[in-house]
């Protein structure tokens, strides 16, 4: 909180005199204080009173009073129960609201370099509303570290090879007639997921006939022929078929376009991409390495398993009895390759949290390899995103597909923008980006404002609102704030709000005063969001900071001609909130329109 360490020293000062006791200011509790109460902050007393030998109210009192005596900080003071709210003094306020200019500035390195992996699609589906909480996510998460100081890397893996893959390749080289992007009008991730969704039609009326003639269904769904063929293929794709790694590229390249298309309208990028099919091996010379140190073992069947029970875990399969990996080795191999790239000091996997348990194991084991920076991996671990219908538009009718989700709030951006009557030319091509930027602002937003563990319900509908906790009020917000300078800027003597600075002894009016005080607590707010990797903190606190500004510019005059010393703080601060919501949404990927 602003002014809690300059006052945590002084008020230890006091209480030493007061009481004759030393207290540290690391053991000093300070709080916001709550809106009924007049003041800024709040000192918790009550772990004060029995080295004061008082009661806390009583201590409370004391040190107010000399708070006040000493001038240095407050203005007034009041005591409810074990608690001292501290008006802090208007010009000292001012002050670091003056020199806050560094708020929205670059923070010192760090001098720490921290891998940030989001997205990790399979190349057999496009993505979905679950990959963008994902994306976006990681992109968030990525821009507040870098904000913060610290050196970022954004990296994805593409899990470009397994089962999964190879049952696309196969229906469509049984049932695609040669179908491509080009020769069907589809984009190359959804010409891929359609034949994943091809062989399971077939696969089901497959196991289905085998179970209807006397076969358990456990055996069926293993050894139906489409999944047997998806298994020879997955193991020819292993021993270097000619054909079979031709048909994988192919197919690749198509989802690989398509990603491309979804990526750059999300407004999400990565620095890296390392492919499964590449880190796989280097995962299986790490198993290898683990059996020679006694780390992994060999079961009967040749299977490679690890034994983490004595951890308070299960046994862990790393090679099958084929010898064909599965995810595990190919993570392994990917953090080492990436240690051996980056030499990172830490590293970030947004993954959702039903990986909760796979990562656990994954850490463990590369601690247990003898990696030392296994212990500077985190899992920042979020929960699912629910609709009101349980689905919105999907291709494939069990998802919600993720172009077609942005696509659908760009059309409700402007079906809404245009009832508003917002928006001069509403079928400019200016307007029809405008409209794209608060449908994507809406849909960020709302999935950003939630914190990444708790599990959200996406409502299209309310996310869009001009009004309320969504983005696109305070994209409003900001357009109304430069709609005023704008306005400014043509009138004599008004143009330099940007460097002005109020005379000394001025006030604060309440709103003017709760404004200034919700600018200067970004910097804390950046920190906290970099330090607990919430987008939720920015995001919280940027429709706060909103809000504050409404109340203000709803009850002062902003430019009034008989107060010009008056008019430009108040332009001064209106410059100071558009800079700090700009570079909030950001932080969050959306874009701050100057006009709406």
């Amino acid at each position: 909180m602003v002014f809690e360490k300059e006052l945590g020293l002084e008020i230890a000062d006091i209480f030493k005199n007061i009481f004759g006791t030393n207290v540290e200011t690391d053991k000093l509790v300070f709080q916001a204080t709550r809106k009924e109460f007049p003041g800024d902050l709040t000192l918790v007393v009550f772990n004060l009173s029995k080295s004061a030998g008082k009661k806390p109210e009583e201590v409370g009192e004391s040190i107010g009073k000399e708070l006040i005596a000493s001038g240095n900080w407050a203005s007034g003071y009041n005591v409810v129960k074990g608690f001292l709210n501290i008006e802090i003094k208007p010009e000292l306020w001012l002050e670091r609201f003056y020199k806050s200019q560094e708020l929205t500035s670059p923070k010192p390195s760090t001098g720490k370099h921290i891998l940030v992996e989001y997205s990790s699609p399979n190349t057999n589906k496009p993505l979905h509303l679950g990959h963008m909480r994902n994306n976006l996510l990681g992109y968030a998460v990525g821009e507040i570290l870098k904000l913060n100081g610290n050196k970022v890397t954004k990296v994805n893996i593409i899990n470009d090879r397994g089962i999964h893959i190879c049952k696309s390749m196969l229906a469509w080289k049984l049932f695609g007639n040669g179908e491509t992007p080009q020769s069907s009008g589809i984009k190359g991730d959804h010409l891929v997921g359609k034949y994943y969704v091809e062989f399971d039609k077939h696969y089901k009326i497959e196991v289905g006939n085998l179970v209807a003639g006397g076969m358990d269904k456990e055996r069926a769904e293993k050894d139906a022929p489409l999944m047997v063929q998806a298994r020879n293929m997955l193991q020819d794709w292993e021993a270097g078929d000619v054909e079979t790694l031709d048909l994988w590229r192919l197919m690749n390249s198509w989802v690989y376009e398509g990603f491309d298309i979804t990526y750059k309208r999300l407004g999400v990028d990565f620095d890296k991409l390392y492919y499964e099919s590449e880190t796989y091996i280097l995962g299986k010379k790490i198993v290898d390495e683990g059996l020679q140190k006694g780390v992994f073992y060999r079961r009967p069947d040749n299977s490679v398993w690890v034994d983490l029970r004595g951890e308070g875990l299960d046994e862990k399969l790393l090679l099958r009895s084929d010898g064909t990996s599965v995810y595990m080795t190919q993570d392994l191999g990917t953090a080492v390759k990436r240690h051996e790239d980056f030499g990172f000091d830490s590293m970030v996997y947004v993954v959702g949290n039903e990986q909760d348990y796979h990562f656990k194991v994954l850490f463990l084991i590369l601690s247990k390899l003898g990696y030392d920076w296994a212990s500077r991996l985190y899992h920042l671990s979020y929960n699912m995103v629910d609709l009101p219908s349980g689905k919105m538009k999907s291709r494939e009718g069990t998802v919600v597909d993720a172009d077609d989700l942005m696509d659908e709030m760009a059309i409700e951006a402007e079906k809404i923008t245009r009832e508003l009557g917002k928006i001069q030319n509403p079928d400019s091509a200016e307007s029809k980006i405008l409209y794209n930027h608060i449908g994507m602002g809406a849909l960020k937003y709302f999935l950003l404002k939630v914190d990444p563990e708790k599990r959200m319900l996406f409502d299209p509908n309310e996310s869009i609102d001009f009004n309320g906790n969504t983005g696109p009020f305070i994209q409003y917000t900001h357009a109304r704030i430069k709609s005023v300078l704008r306005k400014a800027e043509t009138m004599n003597g008004y143009g330099d709000y940007g460097k002005f600075q109020k005379p000394d002894g001025c006030s604060l009016n309440d709103k003017e005063r709760e404004l200034v005080k919700t600018i200067l607590a970004f910097d804390e707010v950046a920190q906290d969001a970099a330090q607990k990797l919430s987008p939720a903190v920015i995001s919280n606190y940027v429709y706060e900071l909103a809000k504050a500004f409404n109340q203000f510019y709803h009850d002062n005059v902003i430019v009034d001609s008989q107060d010009p010393l008056t008019s430009k703080f108040r332009l001064h601060l209106c410059h100071k909130t558009a800079a700090v919501i700009s570079l909030a949404l950001s932080l969050l990927g959306i874009h701050a329109p100057e006009q709406m």
